[in-house]
């Protein structure tokens, strides 16, 4: 799912040593994933590789290490729609936000497609933990040594060993923020365990997040901040990319940006000069009012072509330097 964050799948991430005889998934014109931390498919068995042409994207499944089984089965190819939202016409909200909002339909016309992952929760929840005061580069690593670290294995493709996600089971351990730690993760490693352990033996495990994909977007955000780690601004991205939650509107400096360049957006408090619990609540309903149920969905659309912006905002030094300092 939207930074280019880690994983994230612009056309569908590919494989160069696919076998032939994959099969085709959709047009690429509808079909672009919005970046995301761990939105790739080497998270649950099976494993499944993407390739493209200029019009389609397709798809094959590995099974094992024996390799390439053969085309994915109709329930196999259910889960792929579902991870991509399929069934939801990006044609009709397209023209549904650039019926409501010029700026948006200038710059669409360079970003087709751009649709969220249906991300698991647990995954989706300890890569955005991850992703605090990070770039998209460390992010990634970092995601990837959790993985290896804590993670199954699934299966050994081009020499390349895939993992799934760990478990919330394998993040609670007694010795994981040290290993954490070890693996880089800095003072992530902390919020990773105590999320772990809170939704373990506070909120009675995996069921109470899987939950929350039913319960409204507000009771579900307020449930997200009270996990160690998880702040507005992740919850936001949790509900938006792994909750059912089409309204939920990310907001860190880039987004208060756009609102603030672009739409000439302002804060009610003369005093706010950046993104906060209130103002990220005051900014999404800014654009929940403009966009519309998918609001979460269209500011994905400006992010990523916000992210291929020249003039798109480098953090001060000084702030460099202090999340650098976090990293002990």
């Amino acid at each position: 799912m939207v930074s280019s964050l880690p994983g994230a799948v612009q056309h569908g991430a590919s494989h160069s040593s696919l076998f032939p005889g994959p099969v085709g998934l959709h047009p690429l014109s509808t079909l672009r994933a919005a970046p995301g931390p761990g939105s790739g498919f080497r998270t649950v068995l099976p494993v499944w590789t993407l390739t493209q042409t200029e019009e389609e994207l397709y798809c094959t499944v590995y099974r094992d290490d024996n390799g390439w089984v053969g085309r994915p089965t109709p329930e196999e190819l259910k889960t792929v729609h579902q991870y991509f939202q399929l069934d939801v016409s990006l044609a009709q909200l397209y023209h549904h936000w650039s019926s409501a909002d010029p700026h948006f339909q200038e710059v669409s016309q360079k970003f087709q497609g751009v649709r969220l992952l249906q991300q698991d929760p647990i995954e989706c929840l300890f890569s955005f933990i991850c992703s605090s005061n990070n770039n998209i580069a460390r992010i990634t690593g970092m995601v990837e040594r959790l993985c290896q670290a804590f993670g199954p294995r699934l299966i050994q493709l081009d020499d390349v060993t895939y993992h799934g996600f760990p478990s919330l089971q394998a993040l609670a351990g007694p010795e994981v923020e040290a290993q954490l730690r070890k693996l880089g993760l800095g003072y992530r490693a902390r919020y990773v365990s105590a999320s772990a352990r809170a939704i373990l033996e506070e909120q009675g495990g995996l069921p109470w997040l899987q939950q929350l994909r039913k319960a409204p977007y507000e009771e579900a955000h307020k449930a997200l901040c009270t996990l160690p780690g998880v702040g507005t601004k992740v919850a936001d991205c949790i509900c938006l990319m792994a909750l059912n939650k089409p309204q939920a509107v990310p907001v860190d400096v880039h987004v208060w940006q756009i609102a603030q360049r672009d739409y000439s957006w302002h804060p009610s408090t003369s005093q706010a000069k950046g993104p906060s619990p209130q103002t990220n609540k005051e900014l999404g309903n800014f654009f929940r009012s403009l966009w519309g149920p998918y609001a979460g969905w269209a500011q994905a659309v400006l992010f990523s072509a916000d992210l291929r912006q020249p003039h798109r905002a480098q953090e001060p030094s000084a702030k460099r330097r202090r999340s650098t300092d976090l990293e002990s």
